[in-house]
């Protein structure tokens, strides 16, 4: 077959010219041609097996984003909303979501960030700054073949900077609305045969103070004929960050270490939706891998072994105020107020290893195998209340929380292992056809086995057309409290859960429209199964219990392009359309957008100078069957960037406005609305101004 048009890079009128402009674009927009996370090995992200996005550090800078969640919603199909305990975000993927929004595998460097506790990155998340990310891929649709459990609406990963990212030091600052303030160091450069990059942040922000109007003790109010509740007032988005990665190479080896702190954070919309000034949390992650890979073990064969370890707490050094001071439930007084502190400490080790094998003609065969050790080794609670056998809490004398003995606390320690092994043959079936194939399977010591394939054809229908038709199954396996939580009747786990399933076909085009143009659509259906909920119990008035219960079907349309209109100007922007089923009620499984469309242009002009603007617009989000509000508000916002490239003595400036119209962004509260009736208001508009002094 002829020569390939790439994904991104236009074609010009001579070799010369198209090669000087293609290195000026990538310059500006960095590598976006290239992709790892479908196979494993890097290869053309036009004709990788799956649906997949990359966004460099060019594009992160150029948007003028502080944060991971603000490059998310880029993303088609990709919508970022929030939990109202700790303002938590959720990652949706084309439509999939839940109480916590565990079905999406996050990763740093190949490290799932996932916490045992709830199968999530952790509600004591904190956000993730992006001065050090070097790339994100993300897969849209099922991952489970090649990365198992999680892997199930999507995954991400987060590839932070090496010594070739991260050449020389810079020192940055920045300084934004809500007393926000962040600095830090980054430096990439040579010891010896080592090469070596390091990255240290430390920030802090009194958080958007975006008003609450009613919470739950505001319902509780009207029933018992108190006046204890703090609404309307101020959500607590507030804390402060510690950020830390190093990374360094010698020969096939490679060593990473990572931590991340955040303290003092605020409870959002509390942790029991009503609004808590006094909860104070804290959460310390601290991540290491040790790896080698030789390419060129052999003629023919490339080897690699990982061994990778994360420690993850969850501390709460200022209980949570659950209800206000004067609250009252129809099992007696809060006079001081009803309060709770959770506590987990977990530890993981996973130990992996690959052989890749190009002997045969036209196949790329590569077989890993694995083993995880999942620990959460210890749990605490403090609470001033007991439980009644259907969940409403009991005051404990005295109103002062103590802690509780560990056989009646909310989880116990519990300890998982899991053995795995896939393989993967990618075939080149002619010049212009290639199938990948692949499979996994799982062995969990507390629920058995799961086998998860995928197929993808790829055809290079036209020099400038390429098509895709994909199918994979994935699954999540039951988080700790799913499976072992105990004391709390509304939501008791159960230790005989099966894993979630999920089954998606996909079909993708991608066209090079001209020189200058590039449009990729997808079309997708997916079914889940054994869907884990709380149910209520046979007996009345019990409480409820997790169990593998219901099933949604989802089918959905991206329509993604690029345009250069010139070499100084791109237009980006997508569409993304979708409706999801819960099957246990024919209705509409509820909070996510079914039309999101983003769009963005970036402009360069004078030289050294850019200008990025980008419109976010949020629509259709239904309510679930049982919540009678009317339906969620539509938003719109616009984001601004003006940024500088090779600035003043070295000084690159950076002033970033968010949701420049000042629009009321609203996320949806869960499902019947009686907490939090006016779901979560999000951050007006806001400003940032940063400066990076490189050398």
């Amino acid at each position: 077959m002829g020569r390939q048009v790439t994904q991104d890079t236009p074609q010009r009128s001579s070799p010369l010219a198209q090669a000087s402009e293609e290195e000026e674009l990538s310059q500006i927009y960095g590598d976006k041609e290239t992709v790892s996370i479908a196979t494993g090995s890097a290869q053309s992200l036009r004709r990788a097996p799956a649906v997949a996005t990359v966004i460099t550090a060019q594009d992160i800078a150029a948007m003028g984003a502080t944060d991971l969640d603000q490059v998310l919603e880029s993303v088609p199909g990709v919508h970022v909303a929030r939990a109202a305990s700790m303002y938590a975000p959720l990652y949706v993927v084309r439509g999939i979501v839940t109480q916590y929004t565990p079905q999406l595998l996050v990763l740093q460097n190949g490290i799932p960030v996932t916490t045992l506790f709830q199968g999530n990155k952790g509600n004591l998340w904190g956000g993730y700054p992006v001065e050090h990310i070097a790339r994100i891929e993300i897969i849209r649709g099922p991952g489970s073949a090649l990365y198992g459990s999680d892997a199930f609406s999507g995954v991400i990963k987060i590839i932070t900077k090496s010594a070739a990212d991260a050449q020389g030091t810079d020192i940055g600052g920045r300084i934004g609305s809500f007393n926000s303030r962040d600095a830090w160091v980054q430096h990439g450069g040579k010891a010896g045969p080592a090469d070596y990059s390091a990255y240290i942040r430390v920030g802090e922000t009194d958080g958007f103070d975006s008003t609450i109007d009613a919470d739950a003790q505001t319902r509780n109010d009207a029933l018992f004929g108190t006046h204890a509740s703090l609404a309307p007032g101020q959500v607590q988005t507030g804390g402060k960050a510690i950020d830390a990665n190093f990374d360094a190479t010698w020969g096939n080896w490679r060593l990473r270490a990572g931590y991340k702190e955040r303290h003092d954070l605020g409870s959002g919309a509390g942790v029991a939706y009503a609004l808590d000034p006094v909860g104070k949390s804290k959460s310390e992650r601290i991540t290491s891998d040790l790896s080698w890979t030789d390419n060129q073990f052999a003629k023919d064969w490339a080897l690699g072994v990982s061994l990778s370890s994360l420690q993850y707490m969850q501390l709460i050094p200022t209980d949570y105020q659950l209800l206000p001071p004067g609250a009252r439930l129809p099992t007696g007084p809060f006079p001081l107020g009803m309060f709770g502190a959770p506590e987990t400490w977990e530890r993981q080790f996973r130990l992996g290893g690959f052989a890749s094998y190009t002997g045969i003609d036209d196949h790329h065969i590569r077989i890993g195998i694995g083993h995880d050790d999942l620990d959460l080794y210890r749990t605490r609670e403090r609470r001033n209340f007991s439980y009644s056998t259907s969940g409403t809490p009991i005051p404990l004398a005295g109103g002062q929380a103590v802690e509780i003995a560990p056989e009646l606390s909310f989880l116990l320690p519990h300890r998982r292992r899991i053995d795995y092994v896939y393989l993967q043959d990618e075939w080149r079936l002619a010049n212009d056809w290639s199938v990948t194939a692949g499979v996994r399977h799982d062995r969990y010591s507390d629920f058995g086995g799961t086998t998860n394939p995928r197929v993808a054809v790829v055809w290079d229908a036209a020099l400038n057309l390429t098509a895709k038709l994909l199918y994979g199954r994935a699954f999540r396996a039951p988080a700790f409290i799913e499976s072992y939580g105990m004391s709390n009747p509304v939501a008791l786990g159960n230790p005989n859960l099966k894993p979630e399933t999920n089954n998606t076909i996909e079909g993708s085009v991608n066209w090079q429209v001209s020189s200058d143009a590039l449009l990729n659509v997808t079309v997708y259906h997916y079914a889940m199964n054994d869907i884990i909920r709380a149910v209520p119990n046979t007996v009345p008035n019990t409480g409820s219990t997790y169990a593998n219960r219901g099933a949604q079907n989802g089918k959905g349309l991206e329509v993604e392009g690029t345009w250069d209109v010139t070499r100084d100007l791109r237009l980006t922007g997508s569409l993304a359309l979708q409706r999801s089923i819960d099957e246990t009620t024919h209705t509409d499984a509820g909070y996510a957008p079914r039309k999101h469309l983003f769009a963005r242009a970036d402009w360069h002009f004078a030289g050294d100078y850019q200008a990025s603007l980008q419109a976010n617009w949020v629509a259709d989000r239904r309510r679930p069957a049982g919540d009678a509000r009317t339906a969620i508000p539509d938003y719109t916002t616009v984001d601004l960037a003006l940024r500088t490239k090779r600035g003043w003595r070295n000084v690159d400036f950076t002033l970033a406005l968010r949701n420049v119209f000042n629009a009321d962004v609203r996320e949806p509260s869960l499902a019947p609305g009686l907490a939090l009736p006016h779901d979560l208001p999000m951050a007006p508009r806001t400003a940032s101004l940063q400066a990076v002094y490189h050398f």
